[in-house]
């Protein structure tokens, strides 16, 4: 018998990430759909210590470091990002920024000069870190300070435990009353304890802003059961509620001894794709006490998420790494 050899009408794939790179190229560029550049580059000596500290730790256990931060010195930061993001090719960036009693107004001032110096080689959208929650009166001063600044506005309900729907009330009506996308830090600990997802997509529909929020990471969905997860998929499509994953932010997750599906620590974009929810990217920190290692390299983000799911399918992870960015920045 003869060999099975690929006829002269055949298109050998032998350099898929040259394909990728280039439908990318094609379609404008990479979108950075979450990025936090207020607190890029901030690792130490010093705070290196603290690189295995709980999450719900680090929220704290960085106010030290807002505090000594001057205007100038987080400008620097965000700009060797924004730079290094413009080098990859990216056409935009959504980014969180702290605003809070800690580090007051300091990243708005920056991310004003930082708009203008960036101003025609990549659109870059703001979004307000809650880290001290809406709810408590401080917190709700700096946050309504914050959303007249930001293009996009940003939630955490696990910082207001316990209020986490009147946390999404005020994040939901805020961003309707203004006009803008809500950006929602949502499911983060990889357990089936958590519901944020289906509280945020109920909310959505209450509050009537279907098509104008994201929700990132969600990486607890994968912890349910299937029966569970369709639902939740249904729901987040009926209040077209986009999900921005940010694999290399939650691939280290800890091990524990709950007993769950099979599953990783990474947004299951093959489950939420095919069921109809827009699946954008991010980079999430770099180089600071939550992600040491990152680098904020594109293409390193897309591998693993394409990886880790299984997800092989090029035209879905052009329009993920690109269009889809741009819709949840509210670009398209």
């Amino acid at each position: 018998m003869a060999p099975n050899h690929p006829n002269i009408n055949q298109t050998l794939l032998v350099d898929l990430k040259a394909v990728l790179l280039e439908k990318i190229r094609q379609n404008g560029g990479w979108v950075n759909a979450h990025a936090h550049l207020d607190r890029a580059y901030t690792l130490t000596e010093d705070n290196f210590r603290y690189i295995n500290a709980h999450l719900k730790d680090k929220w704290h256990l960085i106010d030290t470091m807002k505090r000594e931060m001057s205007v100038d010195n987080i400008y620097d930061r965000m700009a060797r990002a924004t730079e290094f993001f413009v080098a990859q090719g990216c056409q935009a960036i959504g980014t969180f920024i702290d605003v809070d009693e800690v580090i007051e107004d300091k990243a708005i001032i920056a991310s004003q000069r930082l708009r203008e110096r960036f101003k025609g080689s990549i659109e870059i959208k703001f979004v307000n870190q809650v880290l001290k929650g809406v709810i408590e009166p401080r917190a709700r001063h700096w946050f309504d300070i914050a959303v007249q600044f930001v293009d996009i506005i940003g939630g955490l309900p696990a910082k207001d435990a316990g209020h986490e729907g009147e946390h999404l009330d005020v994040l939901l009506s805020t961003g309707k009353a203004l006009n803008k996308w809500v950006h929602v830090h949502i499911d983060q600990f990889n357990s089936a304890d958590e519901k944020e997802t289906e509280l945020l997509a109920r909310k959505t529909i209450e509050h009537g802003m279907q098509g104008k929020v994201a929700g990132v990471h969600g990486i607890s969905l994968a912890a349910h059961p299937l029966v569970y997860r369709r639902e939740v998929y249904h729901l987040l499509k009926e209040a077209n509620v986009a999900m921005i994953a940010c694999p290399l932010a939650w691939i280290d997750h800890t091990r524990n001894e709950r007993l769950a599906p099979s599953h990783n620590s990474i947004t299951p974009i093959d489950e939420l794709i095919p069921a109809g929810v827009t699946v954008a990217l991010g980079t999430d920190n770099i180089a600071d006490i939550y992600k040491p290692f990152s680098d904020g390299d594109m293409w390193i983000e897309l591998r693993l998420l394409l990886e880790s799911c299984r997800y092989y399918h090029p035209e879905d992870l052009v329009e993920l790494a690109t269009t889809n960015g741009l819709k949840v920045l509210g670009l398209k």
